[in-house]
């Protein structure tokens, strides 16, 4: 390939359906994340690191186990070029020193540049192998779960929420059948700790027609303190948010949805004559042949004409 005035040509076919699989699509591909270990790292952060490769097992994950000294929040050059190398827009990097003991970063990209940044620190860890417990099987969509009201009113901690469904969502599909729905990642902010529990749910006979849902913690378990943070100012956020207007739905007339999906419509009528409107004929309501002849104003009654016969 040769670049020219910031354009790279294609010079084999090869090189052309890379670079036409790089390029911007309308849908594009599922997210991929890179897992990545620092220059020094503990025996819990490496238990951690791999916990959370088997949660996210089929995903898209790019493993680079090797040590990577690199400091993200100084310099997020390698982070940049890593992710355009291997077309990653997650990344997952894990640290320990004397300052910041058992260390992990979210974070996220936008055009191979770094949007977000969380770091969190491990205050306590149960991995899967010390939890005695049947696992889901491998590719089980997770259920994500937040509680908290810290997810809904404080700025950096709906970047987390963010940050999180975007890592642990998995691909996007169009339909789940019942018996699928048996993995759950709850995430709960409390006094500014954020406590990660992943539990299978266990579908019981309750006599009736719709299942009992037992919960039962399979691990990994996490308490997580919040440390440093870079967010993505409002209006790179906003443009990372763009849509192609292909992809806006036209607005239909008279057509609306509620937040199930439902869709409802509105149909407008002519006025109706209900003086031609056909109802059930009962013998009270039918006409009488003659006229009916009004009493006399001195109270007597009608005279009726005698008819022979």
């Amino acid at each position: 390939m040769t670049q020219l005035d910031g354009i790279v040509k294609p010079k084999t076919k090869r090189s052309k359906r890379f670079l036409d699989n790089r390029a911007p699509k309308l849908i594009e591909d599922v997210k991929t994340a890179m897992i990545m270990k620092g220059g020094n790292t503990s025996q819990t952060i490496t238990q951690a690191l791999k916990d959370i490769v088997t949660v996210c097992s089929v995903f898209n994950l790019y493993l680079l186990f090797r040590k990577n000294i690199t400091r993200p929040f100084e310099d997020s050059t390698s982070l940049e070029f890593f992710s355009k190398k291997t077309d990653c827009s997650l990344f997952l990097f894990g640290s320990h020193n004397k300052k910041r003991p058992n260390n992990v970063i979210f974070g996220r990209m936008f055009d191979f540049h770094v949007l977000d940044m969380i770091e969190l620190g491990i205050e306590k860890f149960v991995s899967l192998s010390d939890i005695k417990a049947s696992k889901c099987p491998e590719g089980t969509k997770p259920m994500l779960v937040f509680a908290g009201e810290a997810f809904d009113t404080d700025n950096e901690h709906k970047r987390l929420k963010s940050l999180l469904i975007d890592f642990f969502r998995g691909p996007t599909v169009s339909a789940v059948r019942l018996a699928g729905l048996e993995h759950v990642l709850h995430f709960t902010a409390l006094e500014g700790k954020i406590y990660m529990r992943s539990y299978r749910s266990l579908l019981k006979k309750s006599g009736c027609r719709t299942p009992r849902i037992e919960l039962e913690e399979i691990g990994p378990s996490f308490d997580l303190v919040l440390r440093r943070t870079h967010l993505a100012s409002d209006d790179l956020y906003k443009l990372a948010h763009r849509q192609p207007k292909a992809l806006k739905a036209k607005k239909k007339k008279n057509i609306s949805h509620n937040v199930f999906g439902t869709k409802f419509g509105r149909v407008h009528m002519q006025k109706q004559d209900l003086s031609k409107l056909q109802t059930r004929k009962m013998k009270g309501l039918r006409k009488r042949k003659g006229g009916v002849v009004a009493e006399d104003q001195d109270g007597q009654a009608p005279k009726v004409a005698k008819v022979e016969s």
